[in-house]
């Protein structure tokens, strides 16, 4: 079996996790610390909050900004059910809009055209590792006095004009799970250019305690913690940071070759009669968490038809990006929303197997495969 997705995991990280074992520190602690300053200085934020996952940063976020029943928050249908979930963890009503058919990220205009004056933010995924229109989304926002929290669960590594993804966020939310560019297993960091803002979701992450435990253990006299807000438990251990640590040695190279790989795959697809490659935009470098390949109208088997031959023949596929309005959770909303952009791209994506380590041969059986099964018949 080609798998969709391969974890990239050393001996860098097994003797992390152990020397970590060993301290016997391995709840949130020195590791946690050592692994915020690391990402922070990796992708160029001010401030970095470790979190048990990047759900849990997208709620914070919303929580710090004070949302909750009676506000509107806009997402993109097109992404991951926990975009809009945090929303609704707040007690807030995600607002389900359109993507750019291209880019498959939130459709600016689609944003502008929602906003209405129960909106409290917007949330901008930068859907598979391809950033999102941040001026034109940030231009709007600011016009209109709506915060944006960035859902950058698939871009770490990811570039928008140049500079790294959440490296000027107020919010910017990152995903370690293990389909994701590095992992912790599970876990999340909250990316901010506020101190006051990291101050306030490490209280928040940490049942709404005034001084962290580490705190209390490095103090040479008594501390008596207070809780001055009620918070949640939404820590990363210890041991998932001296994971994300190691990980964080081999971010280049994990990016460079999935970049290769993408290019492999793409030059393969291109002028394909029915096969549409991914289309990326001169202001962002793509991460490739995810390679999206199109189905057009013209192919001769179904997205799903060819997820089951793939399959049949012992390679891995996922659908693209599902609907997020379209799931029975969110039947009544889904039920008024008409995303047309979104339910094509849902329909006729289809996620390929990459991963670091993928062999030549591998990938080969891969683009063969899709080729025989989609190049129609004369």
């Amino acid at each position: 079996m080609i798998p969709i997705t391969r974890v990239n995991l050393g001996e860098k990280e097994y003797k992390l996790v152990r020397e970590t074992l060993l301290s016997g520190w391995v709840t949130q602690g020195p590791r946690v610390e050592e692994f915020e300053r690391k990402f922070a200085g990796t992708i160029g934020a001010k401030y970095c909050v470790a979190v048990s996952s990047c759900t849990a940063g997208l709620f914070l976020s919303l929580h710090a900004l004070g949302i909750g029943p009676g506000n509107e928050v806009i997402v993109p249908s097109f992404s991951f059910i926990a975009t809009a979930n945090s929303a609704v963890h707040c007690g807030a009503t995600p607002v389900f809009v359109d993507i750019d058919p291209a880019t498959y990220n939130i459709g600016p205009a689609a944003i502008e055209s929602a906003i209405t004056g129960r909106t409290a933010a917007i949330i901008a995924v930068h859907q598979v590792g391809q950033a999102a229109d941040l001026d034109r989304i940030y231009e709007i926002a600011v016009r209109h006095g709506i915060p944006v929290v960035e859902d950058a669960a698939c871009a770490i590594g990811t570039r928008y004009k140049g500079r790294p993804v959440g490296s000027e966020a107020e919010f910017a939310c990152f995903s370690f799970h293990p389909r994701k560019i590095i992992t912790t297993g599970e876990g999340g960091m909250v990316a901010t250019r506020s101190e006051k803002t990291a101050e306030k979701l490490k209280m928040l992450r940490n049942q709404g305690v005034s001084v962290s435990g580490l705190e209390r253990h490095r103090s040479d006299r008594v501390v008596f913690e207070h809780y001055p807000v009620v918070g949640y438990n939404f820590r990363m251990t210890d041991i998932q940071a001296a994971v994300g640590i190691a990980q964080l040695d081999s971010l280049g190279s994990l990016l460079k070759e999935r970049s290769e790989l993408a290019c492999r795959y793409s030059l393969a697809f291109s002028n394909h009669p029915v096969l549409q490659p991914p289309f990326v935009p001169e202001y962002s470098a793509h991460t490739f968490q995810t390679y999206l390949l199109r189905l057009k109208a013209n192919c001769p088997l179904s997205r799903d038809e060819l997820m089951q031959r793939l399959l049949d023949r012992g390679i891995s596929t996922r659908r693209g990006v599902m609907c997020a309005h379209l799931e029975p959770c969110y039947a009544e909303i889904g039920r008024k929303t008409n995303l047309r952009h979104s339910e094509a791209a849902a329909e006729q994506t289809v996620a390929l197997p990459l991963y670091p380590g993928m062999t030549e041969g591998e990938q080969n059986t891969v683009i063969s495969s899709v080729l025989e099964l989609t190049t129609p018949k004369e």
